[in-house]
């Protein structure tokens, strides 16, 4: 409380103004303060409490909300009973030296003996306080809490004579002072921006689209306006609040009283009666208006009447006057214009408004005699009820009322001047809409509705205009829908048009390499281990000879998937499983065999003793010990070969770059390059030449960037980031560091990414003054540097390469990868260049837009890219706000880009693979307008993200490496295709469980040999052949998964309730599950 800061005028002026008035009372009214001793206030601690009369008086005085705290007024002296911190606060005003002014006395809360000495202290101070008898209190308030009933229950014992003093003190504080009145008119603004911005477009919209909205929906929407921005007119809106909760209300159920409430019925197309007021550091306001759909004659002369009645009550506010009087007056003029009215004339007019929303006490009624005063506010507002539109074509139409209100201010002078000066005449809020049926006399209606001063448009949407709005203008979304349907009908025209011009060119199927082990037997090398027939590797010809029924039969380790050894008793055992149909070789590569109808070796497994015989150097098993040690190095050496010309084999040859011997070429020095070339982070320098540029690092380490492979380049400046950039994104990737890069950049850093938290740290120390000053000339300087470096090269290249600036200021938060990150457009593009790894987007390679889980209790929702080239993998931006979409709607829209919306999440895996399947199909069917909200085309979605996902192969998607654990147990590789749907052949379909089960156990048989013992080497070798239909395996997330799924396949398949595909998906599985599981128990019998 100490930061807050007291008005030390306005306190001394309403002091002053609250003692003089009880000392010498002045109102005629009301002469309740003359007789009292002493005043007492006390306030609480309650949510629930929005007014009361303890709360305003203490406001009034101090500015501020205190809690827990008591208030006593003595004629000598006023006394504060609160928490220490609160006191901090007080201090300020007992620090005030003025004349007439009581002396302040601050009570600290001592919670030791719950304030029982506190209270005591009071009690005495009221006691000496003139008799001690009569205490002013405010009698309706009443706070829960401990403290404030313990002080509740002193007071009762003491016996004092309360009196109720809130009306007085209300008349006290109704003259406002020119702060107060301030504070009212900001708070009058506030609530016609909302009324004119927000809810009378968003009723307009509604009318217009003629859409079902209930009227809960509209008041809970302008209890939101408050705290948006663009409705506060500048204002803190921590100090902005509803005076209430906004009232809507149609359909011929109407109560023309501010404790009523917004119902949950729908809007009604007739009247539409609509109040609201907002409220600045606790000062009401009030408007409250009428819009008439369609109304009778007989509707508007009322409405003009009741507006009339208004006018003439502004009149009669004048100083002086009496409020029972300006009623009767008011009622005097209805009787005279409309005695038929009079029944249904509101009780009152209207009452005085300030701290508190509503002052019973002052109200523009046939009893209240207090006078009107200079600066007095009112809440003034009239309305006729019970009204009958017998024209009206339906039931809800038929009983209908009107209702206006204003927050008004008494002036010197009549009549009284509104604060809300929103429009209200019946062309104003006159809502006039012509059906089709009556287009044919368009501008006769037109011409006679136009001499009554009212607008009437033409109409074959629903269209109703007020004269606020032009008569042709339409708001932004109308014209984003607009524009929006415009390139939808585009789209797939010039998509279609597209394809046809690509024709039917399809992507060559990779056929694996046929990788020979020796061309003639002479070069098959004359080892002893070869002529033992023992086990032998040749690292020359990377090859793998093992002895096959006493025959040396070489493999090439391209054809060994992986091996396991294992050291069971007395013997060693040697696992050795190939590659062969059925069993993928990698992500991607399945089933890429030359002849693949073949017969193919599945496996070998052999078997050596650990025993050492008599006279033998070394145990038997020491050759396989030694063959799976050579084995792994060869693999791996292999695979470490495969990775770096499969990364090459797609890259485009780039032109030579040629160098300038200039030695004024745009250079920029000390850059980092991401990725880096090697893992430590080194310096370097970039170089622009004739037809390209060139980095090289201080370790001589050379990067060269041609420019006609740059698809776009980038300049991102220091402002509001730690590192400033320059950034190429590239046609066609580019080799370093081993790896291909289609996004390269050129940065550094601006000023310390790191603070060392255990130095000294002073706001005015010099050392980091001077480091600060330091830091912003540096990026300054830096700045300046890039800056030139870009428009020498954009003058150098005649503009071949132009550098992009994102626009910070449109940027919206999103992850398209792990980690949410600022997303910035530029001129072409979408783009995040400070994380690694970058985001890119070129918009001109866009097709469309989607949205995805665009609901509006969620917070987030996705967005996804789909690009022209259908074969490209769609790119996705998750957890972007839920208010940032119609920023980003806009933004599209600005970029010609088409968008769509949906409340489900779509598996575009499958959706593109089904276009690049069938486009002509795909078009003939609407193209792209399934993805629109009243197609079914998202149901359909639905219902497919279910079923398996069919294999998608991306052209752009980089073929990542996995790594393959070698296990005594694992049939299949990790990265199997997930083209579930070619398993099995189509005989299987249809059969019962027996029947698989009968031919799984032939089948066995059939494969099985009966193992062969080589006595020379004590190696014992068995073999089993496997074609296509030997290793059949459904995909499984991971091999821990997978064989979990053998071990309980009865019981899984069997429980299986799902549709009649996954039941034969299950079937298979399982079938191929139990022969493997029968060659396993094979195995481990012999």
């Amino acid at each position: 409380m100490a930061s807050f800061v007291l008005d030390k005028e306005a306190f001394v002026r309403r002091v002053k103004r609250l003692y003089t008035e009880w000392k010498a009372p002045s109102i005629g009214h009301d002469d309740a303060l003359s007789n009292l001793d002493c005043i007492m206030s006390v306030v609480g601690c309650d949510e629930d409490v929005i007014y009361s009369k303890s709360l305003a008086l203490q406001i009034w005085l101090l500015g501020y909300e205190l809690t827990d705290t008591i208030s006593v007024f003595a004629t000598d002296a006023i006394y504060f009973l609160t928490s220490k911190k609160k006191i901090e606060f007080l201090k300020q005003a007992q620090n005030i030296s003025e004349e007439g002014l009581p002396e302040i006395k601050l009570l600290v809360r001592d919670r030791t003996d719950k304030d029982k000495g506190n209270f005591e202290k009071l009690i005495k101070s009221i006691q000496n306080s003139k008799k001690g008898k009569r205490l002013g209190v405010f009698s309706k308030d009443s706070y829960p809490g401990e403290y404030c009933e313990s002080w509740k229950k002193i007071l009762m014992e003491s016996k004092f004579e309360h009196v109720d003093i809130s009306t007085i003190i209300a008349y006290l504080m109704c003259p406002k002072d020119e702060s107060e009145i301030n504070n009212i008119r900001k708070a009058s603004l506030v609530s016609m921006e909302i009324f004119n911005k927000y809810l009378k477009d968003e009723i307009m919209d509604i009318i217009d689209s003629d859409r079902k909205v209930k009227h809960t929906k509209l008041s809970d929407g302008c209890d939101a306006a408050i705290t948006e921005k663009k409705y506060t007119i500048g204002l803190d809106p921590r100090l902005l609040d509803m005076a209430y909760p906004p009232i809507i209300q149609s359909g011929g159920s109407y109560s023309l009283k501010f404790s009523a409430a917004s119902d949950k019925n729908l809007l009604h197309f007739g009247v539409i009666v609509c109040s609201l007021g907002a409220r600045y550091k606790s000062y009401c306001s009030n408007i409250s208006r009428t819009f008439l759909v369609n109304p009778t004659e007989a509707m508007q002369e009322n409405y003009t009447f009741l507006v009339n009645v208004q006018e003439e009550i502004l009149k009669l506010l004048v100083p002086g006057a009496k409020l029972c009087e300006v009623y009767d007056k008011t009622l005097g003029y209805v009787k005279k214009e409309k005695s038929n009215m009079v029944e249904n004339l509101t009780k009152t007019f209207g009452f005085a408004m300030g701290l508190e929303f509503r002052e019973n006490s002052i109200v523009i009624g046939p009893k209240c005699r207090a006078l009107v005063k200079k600066n007095m506010v009112f809440n003034l507002h009239v309305g006729i009820s019970n009204l009958t539109n017998p024209e009206a074509a339906d039931t809800q139409g038929k009983t209908y009322a009107l209702f206006i209100g204003d927050t008004v201010l008494v002036g010197e002078t009549s009549p009284a001047s509104v604060m809300t000066p929103s429009k209200k005449k019946i062309k104003n809020v006159g809502i006039f809409i012509k059906d089709d049926s009556e287009e044919e006399d368009v501008d006769d209606k037109k011409t006679s509705k136009e001499d009554q001063g009212s607008e009437i448009l033409g109409r074959s949407k629903r269209n109703a205009v007020l004269d606020s709005k032009l008569r042709n203008e339409i708001n932004t979304e109308e014209k984003r829908k607009e524009h929006q349907r415009e390139l939808a009908q585009q789209l797939n025209a010039r998509a279609k048009e597209r394809l046809a011009k690509q024709g039917n060119s399809k992507e060559v199927e990779k056929v694996r390499k046929n990788t020979v082990s020796y061309k003639s037997i002479s070069q098959m090398p004359r080892e002893p281990e070869v002529k033992e027939l023992k086990l032998y590797v040749d690292k020359k010809y990377e090859t793998v000879i093992m002895p096959v029924f006493g025959i040396q039969v070489p493999f090439h380790i391209s054809t060994i998937k992986n091996i396991s050894q294992s050291v069971e008793g007395e013997y060693t055992y040697l696992r050795i499983n190939f590659f062969h149909p059925g069993a993928t070789m990698g992500r991607n590569e399945g089933g890429l065999y030359p002849q693949p109808e073949a017969t193919f070796v599945k496996e070998v497994t052999y078997r050596s003793s650990n025993l050492k015989e008599h006279g033998e150097v070394a145990a038997p098993s020491a050759n396989l010990n030694n063959a799976f040690r050579l084995i792994k190095e060869v693999q791996k050496r292999f695979k470490t070969r495969e990775a770096e010309e499969r990364e090459k084999e797609d890259l485009v040859k780039q032109d030579t770059l040629i160098l300038s011997q200039n030695k004024g070429n745009p250079k920029l020095k000390d850059l980092y390059i991401r990725p880096n070339i090697v893992t430590k982070r080194m310096t370097g320098s970039l170089e622009a030449h004739t037809n390209g540029f060139r980095y090289i690092s201080v370790r001589g380490d050379k990067v060269d960037i041609l420019y006609n492979n740059i698809k776009s380049a980038f300049f991102q400046p220091c402002d509001g980031e730690m590192i400033i950039l320059l950034h190429f994104h590239l046609k066609y990737a580019i080799m370093f560091g081993k790896k291909k890069h289609v996004d390269v950049q050129f940065y550094t850093e601006v000023g310390e990414i790191t603070t060392d938290l255990g130095k000294h740290q002073h706001m005015h120390d010099r050392d980091d003054l001077a480091a600060e000053q330091a830091e912003r000339e540096l990026r300054h300087k830096l700045k300046t540097a890039f800056k030139s470096f870009c428009e020498k090269v954009e003058t150098m290249t005649k503009s071949i390469v132009e550098f992009d600036t994102p626009f910070r200021e449109l940027g919206f938060p999103g992850a398209p990868f792990r980690s949410t990150v600022t997303l910035q457009p530029t001129s072409g593009s979408l783009v995040n260049l400070t994380e690694w790894p970058p985001f890119v987007i070129t918009l001109d390679d866009v097709e469309l837009v989607h949205f995805e889980r665009v609901q509006f209790h969620l917070r987030n929702f996705d967005m996804i890219f789909v690009f022209k080239e259908y074969n490209k993998k769609v790119a996705m931006v998750n957890a972007i706000p839920m208010n940032m979409l119609d920023h980003v709607k806009e933004w599209l829209n600005s970029c010609d880009i088409r968008y769509s919306e949906g409340v489900q999440s779509l598996n575009w895996q499958k959706i593109m693979k089904t276009i690049v399947d069938d486009p002509q199909g795909f078009f003939e069917q609407g193209g792209w307008s399934f993805l629109d909200p009243e197609s079914d085309g998202e149901e359909d979605n639905e219902s497919a993200e279910s079923e398996e996902d069919e294999a998608y192969n991306p052209t752009d998607a980089e073929t990542d490496e996995e790594s393959e654990e070698d296990s005594e147990y694992s049939e299949a590789s990790e990265d199997e295709s997930d083209d579930s749907d070619d398993l099995g052949s189509d005989e299987e379909s249809g059969k019962d469980w027996s029947d698989l089960e009968r031919e799984a156990a032939e089948e066995d048989r059939n494969h099985d040999y009966q193992p062969t013992d080589d006595k020379r080497n004590g190696t014992k070798f068995e073999s089993k052949k496997g074609g296509m239909s030997s290793s059949k395996h459904s995909p499984s997330k991971s091999s821990k998964d997978k064989y979990h799924n053998r071990d309980k396949h009865h019981s899984s398949s069997s429980g299986h309730k799902s549709s009649n595909k996954s039941k034969d998906s299950d079937r298979k599985r399982s079938r191929e599950d139990s022969r493997d599981n029968g060659n396993k128990s094979k195995k481990s019998r012999r």
